[in-house]
């Protein structure tokens, strides 16, 4: 879904952001293109109607009209309430990615610290991570549509191997009008307890950096909740939709070009076809588009975040951070530079011309 164009901006060349105009998946002509179509439809209906059908007396009182909607059309400050928007749309858009959970911190403190070579001690250390993984299938199952539908009941997550039958049971018996996606949290505090009294966590101090690891993953589960519950406010997304559609409505008639014999001022051209009216709407709309794709990134849209895959992605490393992985380390050996006190690395003959000497400060060459 989420569409990646890094690799191809990489270099500010003459026409690189020229090409990406091309592109159709995650483009606003993908998104826009019905009511644009539906704007110029309109419009040329409009039009046709007050050049072949009114009567001359009816087109005097069309020509007022449309005189009317262009004088106080701009009025309406579109420009204004959309940019605050969508600024604002923006920067809850970012803070949510930010939120979404990911376990490399914490498998590192498990892999590492839950110690154990024997099948006791395995079993503990990938129960621990799937139980975080639980909880992060729980939080996103919640809030996305596309991870519901992978998973649309409990037994769907029992046959991925996310959780047990008998957990299952133990899960359904915990009476809670509430979302429980925090009770797999639980049970990993109270499983890093016991690992804690067998000695396979070896003092206090690592326990509680685990758990601390744990309560900022429960953290960012909890933020997705509440962005997912506390939307922007509906009466500032309703005023944003109103203004943009009422402007436009508006430039409807009021952009229309009027009968240059009749000297009304503004109107010495009939050009027919409204360039920079359709240039406005593509901007105007096209900007409350991008609003509207990104106010819930969660969705299925061509931008909206990989929520499977990150599923999949944080149960495969986790288990395989905390059990091929655990005290299975590569050999000591001496590095290359073991006898050099000056490090040069060496540039391949692509790179050997971005070799720079270190800067030492704006001010150290003066004379």
């Amino acid at each position: 879904m989420t569409v990646t164009y890094s690799n191809r901006v990489a270099d500010a060349k003459l026409g690189t952001f020229s090409r990406l105009l091309l592109r159709w998946r995650g483009s606003i002509y993908k998104l826009l293109y019905r009511e644009f179509l539906i704007f110029v439809g309109l419009y040329f209906i409009i039009s046709v109607t007050y050049r072949l059908l009114l009567t001359e007396h009816q087109r005097i009182h069309f020509e007022k009209l449309a005189l009317y909607c262009n004088n106080y059309a701009e009025l309406i400050p579109v420009s204004f309430v959309l940019g605050f928007y969508v600024t604002l749309v923006v920067s809850r858009w970012w803070a949510q990615y930010e939120s979404v959970p990911w376990l490399d911190r914490l498998m590192c403190l498990v892999s590492s610290n839950v110690h154990g070579t024997d099948e006791r001690g395995r079993m503990m250390r990938r129960t621990l991570m799937r139980y975080a993984s639980l909880s992060g299938v729980l939080i996103l199952r919640s809030i996305s549509t596309a991870v519901y539908k992978r998973f649309p009941t409990l037994q769907h997550i029992v046959n991925a191997g996310f959780m047990t039958p008998a957990e299952l049971m133990k899960f359904d018996a915990i009476s809670s009008p509430h979302n429980k996606f925090w009770i797999p949290c639980v049970w990993f505090a109270n499983l890093a307890v016991t690992a804690r009294t067998e000695g396979r966590i070896r003092d206090s101090v690592l326990l509680t950096l685990i758990l601390r690891e744990l309560n900022s993953l429960r953290t960012q589960c909890g933020r997705l909740f509440g962005y997912d519950w506390i939307s922007i406010p509906l009466v500032y997304t309703q005023v944003v939709t109103v203004a943009v559609y009422s402007f436009f409505l508006a430039c409807l008639i009021g952009r229309q070009f009027l009968d240059p014999e009749k000297g009304y001022p503004g109107h010495d051209l009939d050009l027919y076809v409204p360039v920079f009216t359709l240039l406005q709407f593509f901007f105007y709309a096209g900007w409350l588009k991008v609003a509207e794709q990104l106010i819930n990134p969660f969705g299925q849209d061509d931008d909206d975040f990989e929520t499977n895959w990150l599923i999949d992605r944080n149960f495969q490393v986790s288990l395989l951070a905390v059990d091929e992985m655990h005290q299975n380390l590569p050999p000591l050996e001496k590095d290359i530079y073991w006898n050099d006190s000056d490090p040069q690395p060496p540039y391949t003959a692509s790179t050997v011309e971005t070799r720079r000497p270190s800067f030492m400060g704006s001010a150290f060459d003066i004379r």
